[in-house]
């Protein structure tokens, strides 16, 4: 019996995902994409800039090889703690389907975002639970009259077991040379060999910048303006990032002391079971009022590694990121809607790369 053909193997093409609003992202020109791809983002309405599209996402799954530094991180650890390229070898499915050797991904389905469909498809091909990194970019090829693409991050594997499926039938753990040479797909080895250089630069922490869900209008407020809630989309926003952000391993978590950003940071405390540490230092008025005492403790938390986020306002979340990308990577305009979220990288303390995720609710 024949097998079916992919339709990924014709004119496949990987590209950066661009901020929403950058060149080459099919809007405007307010930011322009880093020539390295350091930056990148996905739009609140993608079908908006890439047109008659069907969305899927995956990601390279890696994982630290026999023999290699396997120690387990603790609770005060990044995920992503010191490693090489040599030390880790990558996860490559065979599909019966199609008989080909490839990354795990998998369509959205309604109700998702990108992240939540990475890690739900890697779980029902592979069986393994991940934490992602971060995003490589995106893969873009015809499918009949529309246009699949699919955003890829890292992941390293933190748990489960595999069983063939339906979908798979097989898989290979393999350094990651040997996956670039064992891979059906050419697009897929330059997924590989980006992931590469993300694994060479060894990410040692990460802080995920959230700003607060939509609240009550400040016109008509007549009270202190700490105390204005969230509305009703911004009650929703928040229920809906801890579905967003559930696979970036979050093990500390922070809060701006305005009510709106407390709001919004309750729903990752009651899933996670973390407690929210509140500071004025990473609000407007602590950052404007006291900008050494609040990049130094912005510095700490990166310094302590791990994963850490911190729920703050649309003011401050841009000046931070403008000094913390100083000398880094260039980021111009930087876009912050409310409940948006940068998943900023760290190598020893300089930011390595940022990734910005435009709403945490389900893409139409």
């Amino acid at each position: 019996m024949s097998k079916k053909r992919s339709s990924q193997s014709h004119d496949a093409a990987l590209a950066d995902a661009p901020l929403p609003g950058s060149q080459g992202s099919g809007t405007n020109t307010k930011h322009r994409p880093d020539a390295e791809g350091r930056v990148q983002g996905i739009a609140r309405h993608p079908a908006r800039e890439l047109g008659k599209i069907t969305l899927a996402a995956g990601a390279v799954v890696w994982r630290r090889r026999q023999g290699a530094d396997s120690s387990t991180p603790t609770a005060d650890e990044s995920s992503a703690s010191t490693v090489t390229v040599d030390d880790i070898e990558v996860l490559l499915i065979h599909r019966p389907r199609y008989d080909d050797w490839s990354l795990a991904k998998g369509k959205l389905d309604p109700g998702e975002t990108l992240p939540m469909t990475a890690i739900r498809e890697i779980k029902e091909e592979t069986g393994y639970d991940v934490t992602l990194g971060k995003l490589l970019g995106r893969v873009t090829y015809p499918v009949k009259s529309r246009t699949k693409v699919v955003y890829y991050w890292t992941a390293e594997c933190v748990g489960g077991s595999f069983e063939d499926n339906d979908e798979v039938d097989q898989l290979a753990w393999l350094p990651l040379e040997e996956a670039k040479k064992r891979t059906t797909y050419k697009v897929d080895s330059e997924i590989l060999e980006k992931t590469a250089r993300e694994i060479a630069l060894s990410p040692t922490s990460r802080i995920i910048l959230i700003r607060h869900a939509h609240a009550h209008p400040r016109e008509g407020w007549g009270g202190n303006d700490n105390l204005r809630p969230l509305d009703r989309k911004g009650r929703r926003q928040a229920d809906m990032l801890p579905r967003e952000l559930a696979g970036f391993g979050i093990i500390r978590l922070y809060s701006a002391d305005p009510i709106r950003c407390q709001t919004t940071a309750e729903p990752l405390s009651q899933s996670s079971g973390l407690h929210i540490t509140i500071d004025e230092l990473f609000g407007d008025n602590g950052w404007d009022s006291h900008t050494v005492d609040a990049k130094r403790r912005i510095s700490d938390i990166i310094t302590h590694g791990g994963v850490s986020a911190i729920v703050s306002q649309g003011k401050a979340i841009p000046e931070i990121i403008a000094w913390l990308s100083e000398g880094a990577v260039s980021i111009d305009d930087i876009p912050c809607k409310k409940s948006s979220a940068w998943v900023l990288t760290f190598v020893d303390g300089k930011l390595s790369g940022a990734d910005y995720f435009a709403s945490p609710l389900p893409i139409k």
